[in-house]
């Protein structure tokens, strides 16, 4: 009855080294590229930014309905976006963040 717990025990044990040398290794991988990872993802998120209002700056958009209900959760992150966009002030003209 010991033999088969000793055994279990040795099977997590190498699990658990197992599982860290995975994290090591993926955490050596992406070190280097950790900030092209964090640009693209804002580049992406400044896409959507744009997809999403850009309806109220006068650029058409097909999807507008369909992102009319994201509005009250980006509200908050839209006054970093336009300024990373260059735009000192609010594009939005009945929108005022600033």
């Amino acid at each position: 009855m010991n033999r088969p717990d000793k055994e279990g025990s040795a099977v997590a044990l190498w699990r658990s080294r197992l599982h860290r040398a995975i994290q090591g290794y993926d955490a050596v991988l992406s070190l280097p590229h950790r900030r092209e990872i964090a640009r693209e993802l804002q580049d992406e998120e400044d896409l959507f930014m744009l997809l999403c209002f850009c309806d109220m700056m006068g650029i058409p958009n097909p999807v507008s309905d369909m992102t009319l209900e994201l509005y009250p959760h980006m509200l908050d992150r839209f006054h970093e976006w336009h300024t990373r966009q260059g735009m000192p002030r609010s594009p939005l003209a009945g929108f005022r963040c600033c």
